[in-house]
């Protein structure tokens, strides 16, 4: 019922968004070289946009001149811009996109804070300075779901208005600490007392079967056109959405048995492990989704009152927790050569995760005991028998199968 008055607004918007798209094209350099790999002939096109800091003030007098609603959009306008033409690149360099200007299709309006204002169970939206458009929600299906939640920036769109909401989340410290190190069938995972081991292999090998099966789709597909199109599509879905369901089970399952925790996380790029891995490694990788475990542990964990930490994986499986010695070559076993520290080699990593997420640094040269690692420490045998951490660590392992989440 408030399409009138949306309708100004986005075609003012529309404007101003299409002043700054042509007056950051008209600065946007394109350069193509060609670049000779074997016999062939490759053309590989660079993009370069103009810096915002240096052209955004001339940028916002230009829009000033044209602007009639308030001037926070036009700050708003400069930075939808920017984002079209970023997405631009990313795809013309990559050889998916024209390289002609991109066009506006629909235009939406994300409001940002300072251009609304809040009152009981409606907002009210600056459009002009003095004139506003009032959105209600205190008689709608959902006003008891949303009570006493907080509203984000609504997204007016020509005949919709999306309002999220946002629950107000407590802050708490953090009383424990895991450590998780990321592998193809499982997550091991260090809390300063024990190992635990959590079972992948069911997720695993969903991916597994749905790749046979996308396989066979792909070949009907390549023969029935249309149809091939929309039976292959309608599979990438349903295995999306039971990656996802597995996905989100585990988590609230681990975030039930670890409330009020601090994880630790690799940052993985599986774009460089592919580099060093052969065909059948590869294969493996891919059916992996360590990124996604770990992006839906990010957002729930503040549900439990937890976070979460990436930290930086190099040598995390090679180096030695107890002086900081790096091997060159590990098993399945890593053995230190210097202080004779034994672990399994996934075990040895989350444990490193976890000293690298309480600040320890990994000093090559230096011999150092790590304090605070109890369970580790490394008795050794009469007469310079092998060290007992690996029987030790052992014992401490636990292993959760969460192969039956209903």
């Amino acid at each position: 019922n408030k399409r009138e008055e949306t309708k100004i607004l986005l075609e003012n918007y529309r404007v101003l968004l299409q002043k700054a798209l042509d007056w950051l094209w008209e600065r946007t350099k394109v350069e193509r070289k060609e670049v000779k790999k074997g016999k062939k002939v490759l053309t590989k096109v660079k993009v370069k946009l103009p810096k915002k800091k240096e052209v955004n003030k001339v940028l916002r007098d230009e829009l000033e001149k044209i602007n009639v609603l308030a001037s926070h959009y036009v700050d708003k306008a400069i930075n939808d811009a920017y984002s079209i033409l970023r997405g631009w690149k990313r795809r013309a360099e990559k050889g998916q996109a024209s390289l002609r200007k991109p066009r506006l299709k629909k235009v939406y309006v994300r409001v940002k804070s300072t251009l609304r204002k809040v009152n009981g169970g409606s907002v009210r939206i600056t459009v002009r300075p003095y004139e506003y458009v009032t959105f209600s929600w205190s008689h709608k299906w959902f006003s008891k779901r949303v009570k006493g939640l907080e509203l984000g920036e609504p997204i007016i769109k020509e005949d919709k208005v999306y309002l999220p909401f946002r629950y107000r989340l407590p802050w708490f410290t953090p009383l424990d600490f895991l450590a998780i190190d990321s592998n193809l069938y499982t997550l091991d995972a260090y809390d300063g007392e024990k190992f635990v081991t959590f079972s992948l292999k069911e997720l695993y090998s969903l991916k597994y079967g749905v790749e046979l099966k996308r396989g066979r789709i792909q070949r009907f597909a390549s023969k029935h056109g249309r149809k091939g199109k929309e039976l292959l599509r309608k599979y990438s879905h349903r295995e999306r959405n039971r990656v996802l369901d597995y996905i989100h089970k585990f988590v609230n399952s681990l975030l039930e048995m670890y409330p009020l925790t601090m994880f630790a996380v690799e940052k993985l790029n599986r774009q460089e492990m592919f580099k060093d891995a052969n065909d059948s490694l590869s294969k493996k990788i891919s059916r992996t989704v360590w990124r996604t475990i770990h992006r839906v542990l990010k957002y729930r964990a503040p549900l439990y009152g937890s976070f979460l930490k990436e930290v930086n994986p190099y040598h995390t499986s090679k180096s030695c927790p107890r002086c900081g010695w790096v091997s060159r070559k590990v098993g399945r076993t890593f053995r230190c050569v210097r202080c004779g520290f034994t672990l399994d080699r996934q075990l040895n990593a989350s444990l490193n995760i976890y000293l690298k997420m309480c600040g320890f640094p990994h000093i090559r040269d230096t011999p150092r005991v790590w304090v605070g690692v109890i369970p580790l420490k490394g008795r050794r045998g009469m007469n310079g028998a092998m060290p007992r951490d690996s029987v030790e660590a052992q014992r401490l392992r636990i292993g959760y199968k969460f192969m039956k989440i209903q």
